[in-house]
Parts: structure tokens; C-alpha cells; sequence
């Protein structure tokens, strides 16, 4: 087999071990057998066309239309001439069938059906990433940026998939990679022969330095094998290692054991992809069910997570901190005593299609009894699953509190604590200044947070002439809150997004909820929840009330009592109030006024942890922010990182200026130096793209760096200077020294910059060929200890006999 014909086997070897990451998207894993034997063909095509020989872009074109009619055949041969040749039918079917796959991602929890959309996704996706793997690594002979495309795919399987074994799917894609690096390497090496490099009668340590030992065999490719785990064992070591890199590779990001106490990240999927998908549903199938032991339902919303961070381009969940789940839940942030809760319990069934990684549950939930691997984050009180654990069929007891504020209590609240004021009230720079001034004017007159909070709500449910509709562009930026209050018209995530971002401009803290509204009630007592009853709702923060729901989506969910403006304040501090028990539980006691013993060190930091009486209190605090052993890690990796690529460049200069130093005053000196000087003009010859050919002579290796390099006069015979004196160091009697070979070195080696263009030089400069020393010294030295290692272990066993004797 030729070497190119064994690169192109190891580039769609690559390929396939990069695409079995998507392996655990769907169900069934027969789609990779097709994507394998379409590849293949595909990869043939190429062989032959290089084989003709046809020039490099065209390769390129036929592999191309001929992977074009593969998909045809194989996913719209209805439409096709005679099953093969595409037409705008084909493309049309093309394009239905990616639409179709596009939305069933965002309907289906993983693994998701292997349905002909889907299937045409990965296939499709295979063949072009194989496409253009093959075509940087074979047909334009530059194996390195082929892991961009290869990298492109394992992305794109890692960020879908749960992460669960998301280190093996890394190890295979990483291996392919090396994998066609090595058969790179070993076709170029292949064509080179040894580097040419005489030795002096004594050489000088210089010299010696830079050549191979006499008599050895250099194995670049062991090296390189050695070279290529080294880097493999650091890709996989450095994120677990780097305090800034939590949730890496294999760091499970939102995950952990649900049981332990040990920590971890989250940084959540935005929730929101499939929520306007989930209200168009032309069925309103059931997601959950429940039974609870309160009479009035109308506020028990199943909260699934909040999105409490706004970055201009869109809502999300910020970056977490999770624990094991505690048992009771923390007591909720800022709230007091004073305020009037119910305690409630509910007992909650998932449908068995219904896959969620958050916990649908009311809020602020106390305390929640389920199986399997949860966390917990302190911040949202929401639960996640850890390594893959969702709520399909699951069913779990919750005990929540039903918050019973008055509007007087909303009213006379408190400035809101520092640490929460400071992170919940950041709007992005992009945030037009339309939103500032809608909110200013809309609030007009309002004298405090309370009052600014109900005229917004006022302004989206009734006299700002908005209407609910959901066949509308569910973005969620800056620009679409903008657009959003000029046509007025969209669902509950633009009225929830744009009340959010309204009230951070005015100074109050706002985030979004997402969830569920409270279903629909059967004749057995039970909730029936369905994906119509999918929501997402705004939550401001009141000092001695914690975060409290609006509803400013008209006709969605329901406006709670605190929003009425004629809401009975009767004995706001009365205590507790026990709902009516239903057949299927039992009101619980009262519940304690203590502050909890559980309080999280996130809670700490925002003042989360409220006093037994005083809700005024703990209003200060602050944001400690990353400590300096964090800051001061991450700089150091920072600094790492651009240092690594320079490496080459640095290493290339420290040895031209060694070589290129001060004379040496014996003979034996002068000789190195000039040997040093000719190994630094054949090395600088092979940085620029003309490879060394050790079975030439100097002169005719100097001749051949003048033809290939199209050097200049004064250039080639600073050339055939170095040679001429190399020349006598190795065959004169008595070799005389010459001077000027570091002037006539640097002179070439500016011949040679001066015939490339700036991307030439730049490589030159920064990815030397001759930078391939280091792994061949590196090799040498190896062999050398470790085969002396062996001698002495030898001569140990040896010398007991001697002694016998």
C-alpha cells in the first residue's frame, strides 16, 4: 500500500472514531454502519482521482458530487432521476427532512429516535466532516488543521450528549488524530532519508550536540508515538487539574453524586430551546401528574430552573456551584418570619416520555424525596440530575412553602441587599435605550419597587395593547426585547425576558422562571400538567419577601393575590396557615422560624442565610469575588497557553544563536563552529521547504539550496562559502579557519525569507521543520539511559558469579 493510499485509510479511520461521540444521541446505532460504508465509497472516489492524477481542487469537486449522489440514493431516490441524479425535488426533500431532524432534536430528550431526519444529520454531517478531513489530510498534504473538522464533530456530539462517558468518545477522536498525524509523519519521513551532518575528527559539544550519535538508528516514529500519549495524558490531565476549568472534559458540568457532599459546576443547557415547540403542539400530551394537599392550586406553579443571567444575546442559567441535595432544603433568601406561607406537600408523577435533567417542582421547595443520582443548587433551589439522570417516570414527594405576602409588606420592603442587587441587576451594554425609557415611562409616578413591579405587569396584561401569540421568532436578546415592545405581540418569553429587563433597568432585581403552570384538575383529585401548560414567568426580588412571581403574559397562568390592588391585609404576621388536607396527604406542622444549619457557602456569599426575626438584617455582605489563588492559576494557564505555540520559534533562535556564537580558538573549536555554521544554513534551507539530502556533498548540497531556494548572488555564494569551509574541516590535512560564516549563515538565510510570501515566512518562523531535532535528541538521550540502565542491572547480575569464581 503507498503512503498516500495508508493516509487516506487512517483519515477516514479518524473520521469514524470522531463520529462515534454521537453514538449515545439516538437509540440506535445503526446509522454509523451506513455513514462507514458511505465514507468509504467516498473515500475510494478520492484515491482513484488522485490516482489519475486530477489536480487538487477538482479531487475535492468529484469527491463532493459524488457524496451528494450517495445522499441522494440513499435518502431521496423518490425524487432523483432514476434514483440517483439530484434534482430541486431532491434538495427540497433535503431540506424538509433537515427541518424535520432540526425539530425533533428540540422535541426529544437523548437517546432521541433514529428518524430520517435525524439519520441525515449524522450521516450527513460524517460524510462532510470525512470530506473535508480527507481532503487537508491526503489530497492537500497538511494532516494538522485536519483536527479542526474532526474536533468540529466531538464538539458537537459532547455538548448534546450527558457526559457520562463522554472520556472514552475523547479518547477514540484523540486517537484517530494521532493516528493520522503518525501516518503523516511517517509518509514524509519516508521521503526525506537521514539529515545530513558530518562530525569533525573531535567533535566540539556544539555540534555534537545537534547531530545524531554515530552508529545509532533514529526512530522519529517511536518518538513521535511517545510524543503523541505524552500530549494525550496532559489533554486529559490539565482540566481536572486548572481551578478555572471546572466542568472540562471530565469534570461532570452539572453533575455529581447525589448523595455526597463533594461539589461541581453547572452551567445549563438554556432550557428555553423546546418550550415554544412544546405550546404549538397540535396534541396536548400529559407530562406530569400530581396530588397535593392544597385546596388552592392557582399558584402552585412546577418551577424547573431560573435564568438569572442576561448577556445581551440571551437569558440563561449562570454558572453554578452544586452540592448534595440537603435534608430540609436551606430557608429561602430574604424571607422573613412576618410573611404569611403555608406549608404544602404534593406528590408528583413524570410521564415516562418526559426527560428532564431539572426537577419540575413548586417553589421555594423545602424538602424532596426521589431516587436516583440529584444535586443541588443553593441559588435556584432547583435539583439536576447527575451523570444522565433525568425524571423520566419518576415519582417523588415534594414539600414546599405557599408564600402569602401582602402588598403592603411588597411596598414597604427594604432596599434589596447588596450581593443580590449586584448580580441581579445587571443589564448588557447591547440593551437598547428604547427598554430604558419604556421602563421609565411606564413606571412613571411609581414611588417604590412594588408599585414600579405592578404597572409593569399592568402595562403587558392590559394597557399596553399586547397580544399573546405564539407563531412569532422566539429570540431572546437585546435586539428582540426591543422588537418585541415595538410590535407587541409574542408568548410568555418575550413578556417574561422583556418584564425582567425592564425591572433590572429600574434598579430591581429580576430573573426568569421556567416551568409549568399548575395543569388542569381530573375527578380523581389528581393535576394533569401537559406540555400547553409549559411557562416561563418573571420572579423580582423583595427584601423580607425573597423572589416573588408576576405574570405579565395575558391570558397564561394567573395573577397572584399580592398583584390585586384591593388584597386584604388581615393579619399579615399571623403565622402559619395549614391548607385543608386532600385524600392523598396530610397538612404538616408548623414551620420553624429557626434559621437553617444547612446554608450554603453560595448563600453566604449573597446573604443568603435570613435571620430568625429581623428581616432588615444582613443587609450587607458582598461579593468577595474569585479568590487570588484562582486569579493567579488562571493567569498562569493563560500564560502557558500562549507561550506553548511560541516554543518552536524560541527553540530556533536559542540554537542559530549558540551555532552562529563567538570562534572558537583550538582547531578542534574552529572545527565545530564551522560544522555548527553549515548544520545551521542546511537547517534554515529545510525551514524554508527544501529538505536536507545527506548523500550529497557539501558543495553539491550547496548548489542544490541555491537551484531550490532561487537565491540571490550574494546569497548563494555566502552558500558555497560555508560549504567550501566545511569542505576543509572534514578532507584538509590541516584545516585553516574562515572567517564570516555567521555573517554568511544569516545572509542565506534572508535569500531564503526574501523568495516567500508572508505566510511562508511566517511558518518558517513559527513551525520549523528543523524543530524535529528536539524529538530525535530527545529520543537519543532515551535509548542512551535506558540502554545504560540496562548494562549496569546486567553487570549486578553478573558479579555474583565473578566473586564465586
Amino acid at each position: 500500500m503507498s503512503g498516500r493510499a495508508r493516509l487516506a485509510l487512517c483519515a477516514m479511520v479518524a473520521t469514524m472514531l470522531a463520529a462515534c461521540a454521537m453514538l449515545p444521541l439516538v437509540d440506535k446505532g445503526t446509522w454509523i454502519l451506513q455513514a462507514a460504508f458511505l465514507l468509504a465509497i467516498q473515500t475510494g472516489v478520492g484515491a482513484a482521482a488522485r490516482r489519475v492524477p486530477l489536480a487538487r481542487p477538482l479531487t475535492v469537486v468529484v469527491q463532493a458530487v459524488v457524496t451528494l449522489l450517495l445522499l441522494t440514493l440513499v435518502f431521496a431516490r423518490e425524487q432523483a432521476i432514476a434514483g440517483l441524479v439530484p434534482t430541486p425535488d431532491v434538495i427540497e426533500r433535503f431540506g424538509t427532512l433537515l427541518q424535520a431532524g432540526t425539530d425533533d432534536v428540540s422535541r426529544y430528550a437523548i437517546p432521541a429516535p433514529l428518524v430520517d431526519g435525524i439519520r441525515l444529520m449524522l450521516v450527513g454531517g460524517v460524510l462532510v466532516i470525512g470530506l473535508a478531513v480527507d481532503a487537508l489530510a491526503v489530497t492537500f498534504r497538511t494532516a494538522a488543521p485536519a483536527g479542526l473538522p474532526l474536533l468540529a464533530l466531538y464538539s458537537v456530539a459532547a455538548g448534546l450528549s450527558d457526559g457520562g462517558a463522554g472520556w472514552l468518545w475523547f479518547v477514540l477522536a484523540a486517537a484517530g488524530y494521532l493516528l493520522l498525524l503518525l501516518a503523516e509523519g511517517r509518509d514524509r519521513l519516508s521521503q526525506w532519508g537521514r539529515v545530513f551532518g558530518g562530525a569533525p575528527r573531535k567533535p566540539s559539544a556544539v555540534a555534537a550536540s545537534m547531530e545524531t550519535p554515530s552508529g545509532s538508528a533514529i526512530a522519529p516514529v517511536r518518538t513521535g508515538r511517545r510524543i503523541g500519549v505524552v500530549a494525550l495524558g496532559i489533554a486529559l490531565a490539565v482540566p481536572a487539574l486548572l481551578p478555572a476549568m471546572d466542568g472540562g472534559l471530565l469534570d461532570s458540568t452539572g453533575n455529581g453524586s447525589g448523595t455526597g457532599p463533594g461539589g461541581g459546576t453547572i452551567s445549563a443547557v438554556n432550557p428555553l430551546v423546546s418550550l415554544q415547540n412544546s405550546l404549538t403542539q397540535p396534541e396536548d400530551r400529559e407530562v406530569l401528574s400530581y396530588r397535593t394537599n392544597s385546596k388552592d392550586t392557582q399558584d402552585l406553579y412546577l418551577r424547573i430552573v431560573s435564568l438569572d443571567q442576561f448577556d445581551g444575546t440571551s437569558w440563561k442559567p449562570a454558572e453554578r456551584r452544586i452540592e448534595g441535595v440537603p435534608s430540609p432544603f436551606p430557608d429561602p433568601v430574604g424571607l422573613s418570619p412576618q410573611v404569611r406561607r403555608a406549608e404544602v406537600k404534593s406528590r408528583i408523577t413524570a410521564d415516562d416520555q418526559y426527560a428532564q435533567d431539572w426537577l419540575p417542582m413548586p417553589y421555594p421547595a423545602t424538602r424532596v424525596a426521589i431516587d436516583g443520582r440529584w444535586r443541588f443548587e443553593p441559588i435556584g433551589r432547583a435539583l439536576v440530575g447527575d451523570r444522565g439522570e433525568t425524571t423520566k417516570g419518576k415519582t417523588y414527594e415534594v414539600e414546599s412553602l405557599l408564600v402569602q405576602p401582602t402588598a403592603e409588606q411588597l411596598a414597604a420592603a427594604p432596599p434589596a441587599r447588596s450581593a443580590i442587587a449586584k448580580e441581579f441587576t445587571q443589564v448588557p451594554d447591547s440593551l437598547p435605550r428604547d427598554v430604558y425609557t419604556a421602563a421609565q415611562n411606564v413606571t412613571e409616578g411609581a414611588s417604590n419597587d412594588y408599585e414600579r413591579a405592578m404597572k409593569l405587569q399592568e402595562w403587558f396584561t392590559n394597557t399596553g395593547g399586547f397580544t399573546y401569540k405564539t407563531d412569532v421568532d422566539a429570540g431572546s436578546g437585546s435586539a428582540a426585547i426591543s422588537s418585541f415592545l415595538k410590535q407587541k405581540e409574542g408568548f410568555c418569553v418575550h413578556f417574561s425576558f422583556s418584564m425582567a429587563a425592564m425591572a433590572r433597568t429600574l434598579g430591581i432585581p429580576a430573573r426568569v422562571a421556567v416551568g409549568f403552570t399548575p395543569g388542569t384538575s381530573q375527578s380523581d383529585g389528581s393535576m394533569s400538567v401537559g406540555l400547553r401548560d409549559a411557562h416561563a414567568w418573571p420572579e423580582l426580588y423583595f427584601e423580607g419577601v425573597g423572589w416573588t412571581r408576576f405574570e405579565p403574559t395575558p391570558g397564561r397562568g394567573n395573577l397572584p393575590d399580592y398583584t390585586a390592588v384591593d388584597t386584604p391585609t388581615d393579619n399579615p404576621s399571623d403565622g402559619v396557615v395549614r391548607p385543608q388536607p386532600s385524600e392523598s396527604a396530610a397538612p404538616s406542622g408548623e414551620p420553624s422560624a429557626q434559621p437553617s444549619q444547612s446554608c450554603s457557602p453560595q448563600q453566604r456569599k449573597l446573604d443568603g442565610c435570613p435571620a430568625a426575626a429581623d428581616p432588615n438584617a444582613g443587609a450587607g455582605g458582598g461579593d468577595d469575588g474569585l479568590p487570588w489563588g484562582t486569579i493567579t492559576a488562571a493567569t498562569l494557564g493563560g500564560l502557558v497557553l500562549l507561550l506553548v505555540p511560541l516554543l518552536p520559534l524560541l527553540w530556533r533562535t536559542r540554537v542559530r544563536a549558540v551555532r552562529l556564537g563567538s570562534g572558537g580558538r583550538t582547531p578542534d573549536e574552529v572545527s565545530g563552529r564551522t560544522l555548527a555554521a553549515w548544520l545551521e544554513v542546511t537547517d534554515t534551507a529545510w525551514d524554508h521547504g527544501i529538505l536536507p539530502d545527506e548523500s550529497l556533498t557539501p558543495r553539491k548540497s550547496a548548489a542544490r539550496i541555491v537551484r531550490i531556494g532561487r537565491l540571490d548572488p550574494a546569497s548563494a555564494e555566502a552558500v558555497h562559502r560555508v560549504a567550501a569551509a566545511v569542505e576543509q574541516v572534514l578532507y584538509a590535512p590541516e584545516p585553516r579557519p574562515t572567517s564570516g560564516l555567521a555573517e554568511d549563515a544569516r545572509r542565506v538565510r534572508a535569500g531564503l525569507r526574501a523568495d516567500l510570501n508572508g505566510g511562508g515566512r511566517l511558518r518558517a518562523s513559527l513551525l520549523p521543520r528543523s524543530a524535529v531535532r528536539v524529538a530525535w535528541a530527545c529520543s537519543a538521550r532515551w535509548a542512551e539511559l535506558t540502554g545504560g540502565l540496562g548494562d549496569r542491572l546486567a553487570g549486578m547480575v553478573r558479579r555474583p558469579g565473578k566473586q564465586e569464581g
